[in-house]
């Protein structure tokens, strides 16, 4: 059996290609990281007083077949 033996040049670590996916992909991780604790640290209060919500989005006065003309 014959195998392969990747030579100086044709090591994956020897490709620009592979280190430039690695830093973007670190860099992607570390932004979605990043977005995690600021979101965390930072709450959302409502601004929609007493309205009445669904999922947190404040539902409109009227609803259902009423509000049809």
């Amino acid at each position: 059996m014959a195998s392969k033996v990747a030579t100086r040049g044709e090591a994956w670590y020897h490709q620009p290609i592979a280190w430039l996916g690695i830093l973007v992909f670190l860099s992607l991780l570390a932004g979605c990281v990043v977005t995690v604790i600021i979101a965390t640290r930072y709450t959302d209060h409502p601004q929609h007083g007493n309205a009445r919500t669904l999922l947190g989005v404040p539902l409109p006065a009227t609803s259902g077949s009423a509000a049809r003309p």
